[in-house]
């Protein structure tokens, strides 16, 4: 254990003892109603806190995923509850993902999402200009080996690295372009090749 670990565990040990102090003197009388509900609270704090370290396993089953038909050539993808449409799509190899964003024109990949697909950032060359909502900024051209979704493979792949903060990559038309179908209906995206 850290240093800062032992003094947080010495400090919450400390605060536990006086809730406990305060708690045994004030509920003398009804003693045993008071252990009642003073386990039912423990309960609900180690319920709490398996539920927190157990919220990635939750988190998969709770945000909806896309689901990949290649008998039928469909990409089903639920709208989360932000309200947008989120695929997970690998670029080369690592899996990134990307808000679908039918007003950008192009691929755009954040920084970190770049870093994260093997794109070294010193080495590209910022030359590019785009128009975003939240002013103009600058971007990089690229080219991506390969992007997977599910069973479908492109290669050589144009996009651009986004020179600005950006938080989510972005998924344009010039992929979506690739599909035959789009498709927006009950909460649904639907893409077809």
């Amino acid at each position: 254990m850290a240093g800062d670990d032992v003094g947080n565990l010495v400090y919450l040990i400390i605060l536990g003892c006086a809730v406990l102090f305060w708690f045994v003197t004030n509920h003398r009388q009804s003693f045993g109603k008071s252990i009642q509900q003073g386990l039912a609270w423990f309960l609900i704090f180690v319920g709490v806190i398996a539920a927190y370290g157990m919220w990635g396993d939750i988190r998969s089953t709770v945000v909806p995923t896309a689901t990949v038909h290649s008998e039928t050539g469909t990409i089903e993808v639920p709208r989360n509850p932000d309200g947008h449409y989120r695929l997970t799509v690998e670029v080369n190899g690592a899996p990134i993902v990307f808000v679908v964003d039918t007003g950008a024109s192009d691929i755009v990949l954040s920084k970190s999402d770049a870093t994260k697909a093997g794109l070294d950032l010193e080495t590209l060359a910022y030359i590019g200009r785009a128009q975003t909502a939240n002013g103009q900024v600058r971007t990089a051209p690229v080219i991506l080996d390969e992007l997977r979704l599910g069973a479908y493979v492109d290669t050589r792949v144009g996009a651009s690295v986004n020179g600005g903060d950006l938080d989510q990559s972005l998924l344009g038309m010039s992929y979506l372009q690739r599909y035959r179908e789009i498709t927006i209906s009950a909460g649904k995206l639907l893409l077809v090749r």
